[in-house]
């Protein structure tokens, strides 16, 4: 086959256009389909033609949740985290439409772990000497710049962390008010997603663990409480 021969997109089957091609491990997809990929999914070159197919199913899928879903937090900048704390479940976009944007919906339980990168760039400082030259000062001055990057760890089948930057602008100081602000917006970040992986955690282990029998003061009877620490013979609430 020629280099310019018609494409179709081993998904679809539609006619892949002029650049619109994107390579897979065993075929080709439109950029049509790519488009409705996870926008945290980097292995599409990796990925097979059924790899492909799987996902897009799960995509499709993804758009129930996110229909149902119904924040009661948000936090965050450019990158926005929301949270249902009702359904126990997050999702983290760019957009300002999310609901569109069909965002990956994830339970507290997917969060493993949470890191914090300040990245520190430093250009050194130039002055004209009296030929108009670009010298450097003695001793040598330099200009710092800071960013402040956020990995968040998750157990997610098509993607293993959301990384994104929380600075929006170039901070220029360390230890100024915008260095400051990204600091405590990265520590909220982090706070607030340790905190429901936790919980959840916790929830887990509760879950787990065999209840002990009582003698409910209510009848005398020697039972084990329901969910809701009541007696299974009178009906009275004996805790859990």
């Amino acid at each position: 086959m020629g280099l310019f021969d018609k494409k179709y997109c081993d998904v679809c089957g539609e006619k892949i256009g002029l650049l619109g091609n994107r390579k897979l491990e065993d075929g080709n997809l439109c950029k049509d389909c790519a488009a409705k990929l996870s926008p945290f999914f980097s292995e599409r070159r990796k990925s097979t033609v059924e790899d492909i197919k799987e996902q897009l199913a799960y995509r499709e899928a993804n758009q129930d949740k996110v229909a149902a879903f119904n924040p009661t937090k948000t936090i965050g900048g450019d990158m926005k985290l929301y949270f249902d704390e009702d359904k126990r479940q997050w999702l983290a976009t760019r957009s300002r439409n999310w609901r569109s944007a069909n965002p990956d919906v994830m339970d507290f339980a997917q969060v493993t772990g949470c890191t914090l990168d300040i990245d520190e760039s430093k250009r050194e400082l130039k002055r004209k000497d009296a030929e108009g030259n670009e010298v450097s000062y003695t001793p040598p001055r330099y200009e710092y710049s800071y960013d402040f990057n956020m990995t968040i760890h998750v157990n997610a089948p098509y993607f293993s962390e959301i990384r994104f930057q929380i600075n929006e602008d170039e901070i220029n100081q360390r230890g100024g008010m915008a260095y400051r602000e990204a600091q405590a917006k990265a520590d909220e970040i982090k706070a607030t997603l340790t905190q429901v992986r936790d919980a959840e955690r916790e929830a887990v282990i509760a879950a787990n663990t065999p209840k002990a029998s009582v003698k409910c003061p209510y009848c005398g009877a020697v039972v084990v409480p329901d969910a809701n620490g009541k007696c299974e013979f009178c009906g009275s609430v004996i805790g859990v």
